[in-house]
This record gives structure tokens, C-alpha cells and sequence, in this order.
């Protein structure tokens, strides 16, 4: 299943001409007459060989003599300080330049790194980031996990008004120097004394600063892995990058695999074991995954997306390969979503499901008897800001309201936000009120709330849910609550079968849930585990 969305793609080159200023002179008039340097990735300094170019799939020796020390030391010395990550910056530009030493600690090679600002390079997974899930990119590379933060950090904090805080370990998403660069928009920057210390540094943003997104550059280590869960239990959504190709060799990976739930081997007995058709010690996800979303990007512009943590390493363990959701962005700009065999309806272009939710009675015959329809209303189109989309989409679907959503606001007939965006009113929202467009908001991304928002919108048109539906939204209404921090959720008195399903929804997102009191008042409460 595919669908096609528009989008646009702009790369700005970031202050070239700063870093071609730190190379000596003949190999920056060399660079200068090539006319390539909008493709140029690197610059490779090694004593004792030819200087190298580096571009997308090739390198080019530079010049015919071989690097000297007084090269080497030309460069460094009008580069910043180098950290114990042996990285250097030009201040309020994003280029590295990254040294190899040898065993006396001297500087024998260098590898300047070109860093570029890119705007729209996030268009192609803007949904979710504008969900609030925490999100994980996985990557080679040069393949643009950095790029993809910087963005993320400058599109939450300009367009959505969010306090984003940027965790910059290496001062790769932010630029080197104490102003961070403004390819992260309005952001803060908190810098980190020395790799070993980031896990510390990200528990510090949480603790002063009172952040609602961090976006952090490769987490590395056991303490990064922990700190990470303990900064998603606080409700803060988390964008960062990892070590790791694919999502099921992070799983086999020891010190990174707790961002996605982690392994942990269990011995079941031989009952459950003949059931299962299994062993009797098999291997099942330990916790909930620190991110919600892993997004592996496959090439530049060819992203799998696994809108689904939990669900995508319980396949892996039980030995199914996952089926994520591939989205191409073509050379024409457009946005080709490739859905998995088998996925849901929700994951699909709700504008052409919505042609297929009210069948209209015929009005009238044509001759020999043909019916013949009367035309169907357009369908009402809802730009949502900050509201999930998929569970917009799922709402439009069940409640059955003729609805379509749009990723253009100029398009939009109706704006759909949550209540804590209405009320700062800042970023693009500003916009959309000054031009009129009515606004309805739902106090929080719950199923409920959106849904109850949806029938604000189309009152009188929206299905009524069934008993059971709305047993089911009212937990998933009281998770949201023991997730965001609320120390339990009481529901109310539900028959037997109803409770049962109330209670494998909390176990689902890692809760654990109790029936208590006497029929016909028992009802389930669900608090952590």
C-alpha cells in the first residue's frame, strides 16, 4: 500500500567559506576551482600522504605533495580547543574537525568534516515528530542523524513554541563556541564537559531547566541508556540517535538494548511451553522501550519507520521479522509512504478512506433504470497542530465523520490543537487564528480527547460509541494519566468480559491493573508497576 504526500527539500550550506579559511592556501584554491563544494563531505589531512577530498561514493586526491606537520599544526591553530573527544569546531559554525594522535599524544592526522544546516529535511517524518513520542534514529554514518536533531530541536522550539533543550555532547548539533547556532532555532544548548559526563548533563537539563523535549546526540553508553528511561518516566519526549544500523541489532546490543525494552530470558512451565509450541526458556522484551518510535534511516532520503517499539522487538524475540513503514522522498520532492503487508487502515491516506465512509442513498433513476447518486460533500479538511494523526485518523475513521486531514494550513478549513498550544498562541498557530480559521481544541493527544474534539467539530454526525468503545477509551484515558505521572487511575464499574479487556490495554503499555470492590460496582485501577 502506497501513498504520495508533497513536500519540499532545502540544503543550506553553512559558512564554507570560514572552514576553507583554516586549510592552507594551496589546498584551498584547490577546493575553489573544483565548483563542487555544495557536494563536499570531508577533508582528510594525513602526515605523510596526499590531502584528500571527500564526496558522496568517491575521494580525490587533492594535491600531488604529501602532508606536512606544518600543514597539521596551520589547521589547528585556527581551530577551537580539541576536547577529549579529540573533536575541534570553528566557533558559531557546525564543521568538525576531528584529530588522530599518536602514542606521544601528537596531532599525525585530521579529518575536517563539512557542517551543513539543512531546513525540510524532517518533513518526511513531521507526523511524528509532532506527535510527542520519543523518538530514536538509527543510521549509518554521514547519513544524517545529526542534521535530522538539529531540525527536530528547530521546528519544536520556532514552529510549536515547545521548550526544547539540546544535549550537545560533541557541539555538533549546536556549532561550536558558547552562542549556539541558529540552525536550532530557539532551542537551548547545554554543552558537555566531556563524553563520560552526558548522562549527567541530561539528568541536569531535567532537574533545572524544565525541558519538554531534549534531543540528544548519540547515546552510547549504559549510564546515557539509563538516564534516558529515567527522563522519559518524567513525561519529557526524548528525540536522540544511536549506535546501530537496524532495530534488531540494537536489540543484540548489552549496554543500548534498554532503549527498546531490553532481553530477558524466562523459563515457562511445561504447559504454557507446549501451548507456545516453544522451549521452555525463551527470551521476552524486559520493560517498556525508553523510545516509543525507532526510525532507521536506510539512506538519505529512504527512512523504516516502526511506529511501534514494543510490538517490533516482540517479533524479533519471537523470531518475526518486522515489518516497519517505508517512506521515500523522490527526486520529484514528493513523499511515497510504502505501508506494510497487512497494516492497519489507520496508517493510510485518510483523505481517500474518508470517500468510503457514508455510502449516500441513491436520489433519483437515469433512464433504463440506472441510479444515479447525488454528488458527495467535500470532505472537511483538518489541520492538526501538535494532535497525533493517527489517532486523529482512527477517530475520523470509527467515528465515521467525512474528514480528511491536511499537511498543507493553507488548505485547512479547521484547525485542530491541543489546549497547551492555544494557550501560549505562538509559533505558526499565531498565523492560522489571525486568518480566521476556526480552532478546536482537545485538552490532551488521548484517544478520548481527540475523538470528544472531533464531535465538538461535527456535532450530530459522529457515531456513537458502544459500551465496550467507551469502556476502552476511558482506559486508555487513565494510562495516559499513570504515564504523564499521576500516581494511579480509577475507572469505573464495568461487567466482567469489559474488564478483561481494560486490563491487557494497561499491560500493554508495561502497567500493571487490579479489579476490586463487589459486582455489580468492581472496576479496574491501573497504576505503575
Amino acid at each position: 500500500m502506497m501513498n504520495r504526500l508533497t513536500g519540499k527539500h532545502e540544503s543550506i550550506t553553512d559558512d564554507i567559506d570560514v572552514l576553507l579559511n583554516v586549510l592552507p592556501a594551496d589546498v584551498r584554491e584547490w577546493l575553489e576551482r573544483q565548483n563542487e563544494l555544495e557536494n563536499l563531505l570531508e577533508i582528510v589531512f594525513d602526515l605523510g600522504r596526499e590531502p584528500e577530498a571527500r564526496y558522496p561514493g568517491q575521494h580525490e586526491v587533492l594535491l600531488s605533495r604529501q602532508v606536512t606537520l606544518a600543514d597539521v599544526e596551520y589547521v589547528t591553530q585556527r581551530v577551537g580547543a580539541f576536547g577529549k573527544d579529540n573533536r575541534a569546531g570553528i566557533e558559531r559554525t557546525l564543521h568538525r574537525i576531528s584529530a588522530i594522535r599518536n602514542r606521544r599524544g601528537g596531532i599525525v592526522g585530521l579529518t575536517c568534516r563539512i557542517g551543513r544546516a539543512v531546513f525540510g529535511t524532517i518533513d518526511v517524518i513531521r507526523d511524528v515528530v509532532e506527535s510527542g513520542k520519543s523518538i530514536l534514529l538509527l543510521g549509518r554514518p554521514g547519513v544524517g542523524k545529526t542534521t535530522k536533531c538539529r531540525e527536530v530541536a528547530r521546528v519544536l522550539s520556532e514552529e510549536f513554541g515547545k521548550r526544547v533543550i539540546v544535549v550537545d555532547t560533541s557541539n555538533e548539533i549546536a556549532g561550536d563556541g558558547d552562542i549556539p547556532h541558529p540552525g536550532i532555532g530557539r532551542a537551548r544548548r547545554m554543552q558537555v564537559p566531556s563524553p563520560e559526563l552526558q548522562h549527567a548533563v541530561m539528568i541536569e537539563a531535567v532537574e533545572n531547566h524544565m525541558p519538554e523535549v531534549i534531543v540528544i546526540d548519540e547515546i552510547g553508553t549504559q549510564e546515557d541508556a539509563f538516564a534516558a528511561r529515567t527522563i522519559a518516566e518524567r513525561g519529557v519526549q526524548l528525540v536522540a540517535t544511536a549506535h546501530g544500523n537496524t532495530l534488531d541489532r540494537l536489540l543484540l546490543n548489552p549496554t543500548l538494548s534498554d532503549l527498546i525494552g531490553g532481553i530477558q530470558a524466562v523459563t515457562l512451565s511445561d504447559e504454557e511451553a507446549r501451548r507456545r509450541r516453544t522451549q521452555k526458556t525463551v527470551l521476552e522484551r524486559k520493560a517498556p522501550p525508553t523510545f516509543e518510535v525507532v526510525i532507521e534511516i536506510l539512506e538519505v532520503d529512504k527512512l523504516a519507520v516502526h511506529h511501534d517499539v514494543a510490538s517490533a522487538v516482540d517479533q524479533i524475540l519471537r523470531g518475526v521479522p518486522p515489518k516497519p513503514e517505508i517512506r521515500i522522498w523522490t527526486a520529484e520532492g514528493k513523499i511515497e509512504v510504502i505501508q506494510p503487508e497487512g497494516a492497519v487502515e489507520e496508517r493510510t491516506e485518510i483523505a481517500r478512506a474518508a470517500s468510503l465512509l457514508e455510502p449516500r442513498p441513491p436520489t433519483g433513476l437515469q433512464e433504463g433504470g440506472a441510479v444515479r447518486e447525488s454528488p458527495r460533500p467535500q470532505a472537511l479538511r483538518l489541520y492538526p497542530y501538535g494532535v497525533d494523526r493517527r489517532r486523529l485518523e482512527r477517530g475520523i475513521q470509527e467515528l465515521g465523520v467525512n474528514a480528511s486531514i491536511t499537511r498543507d494550513f493553507r488548505e485547512a478549513d479547521v484547525i485542530l490543537c491541543l489546549k497547551a498550544h492555544m494557550r501560549r498562541q505562538g509559533g505558526r498557530l499565531r498565523e492560522l487564528l489571525d486568518a480566521g480559521i476556526p480552532c478546536f481544541v482537545a485538552k490532551s493527544n488521548t484517544y478520548a480527547q481527540i475523538t470528544g474534539a472531533l464531535r465538538d467539530i461535527f456535532p450530530g454526525q459522529a457515531k456513537s460509541p458502544s459500551e465496550e468503545r467507551k469502556a476502552l477509551q476511558e482506559a486508555e484515558e487513565g494510562i495516559y494519566h499513570v504515564l504523564a505521572g499521576e500516581g494511579s487511575a480509577e475507572l469505573y464499574p464495568q461487567r466482567r468480559h469489559i474488564r478483561r479487556q481494560q486490563h491487557a490495554l494497561a499491560a500493554k503499555y508495561g502497567l500493571r491493573s487490579e479489579s476490586w470492590g463487589t459486582e455489580p460496582q468492581r472496576r479496574v485501577r491501573i497504576y505503575r508497576s
